[in-house]
């Protein structure tokens, strides 16, 4: 079930970006993508990869990119909106900060789907023990 949810997730991202190709990657790599934090494949427009934690991260404010994150085990505190604090430059486009003024949070768990709209802070707040997601970002011009 996950798996279909994660594809149909893809899939929903390369139409929407116009993708006229497709990519397979084999469960194997899927797996290590998501044990290790890694690449999973990109293309104009979009990039999917699998990421895990298991601590608290920095806030963070894309640009140009929004983020897709289906949790695929454990849970996590998640913020989004608000202000972000202490943000500074770390590349094109791309901020890291220290905390988040206002904002909502989220409990996430297995099988939770949240979209972060490109602009917008948001940060894995606290990681009670660990977090395995997908990540598909949407990349606009």
């Amino acid at each position: 079930m996950k798996f279909l949810l994660a594809v149909a997730i893809v899939f929903t991202a390369a139409v929407l970006i116009g993708a006229d190709t497709a990519t397979y990657v084999g469960h194997d790599q899927v797996t290590e993508a998501l044990t290790k934090g890694k690449a999973i494949t990109k293309g104009q427009g979009y990039a999917v990869s699998g990421s895990h934690r298991d601590k608290a991260g920095q806030v963070e404010v894309h640009d140009k990119e929004t983020d897709i994150l289906y949790v695929t085990d454990g849970e996590a505190t998640f913020v989004t909106g608000g202000t972000m604090v202490g943000g500074k430059q770390n590349s094109p486009n791309q901020w890291l900060g220290t905390d988040i003024q206002g904002g909502q949070t989220h409990r996430l768990t297995k099988g939770d789907v949240i979209t972060i709209p490109a602009g917008m802070p948001h940060w894995f707040k606290e990681v009670p023990k660990s977090v395995s997601y997908y990540v598909v970002k949407v990349i606009k011009d």
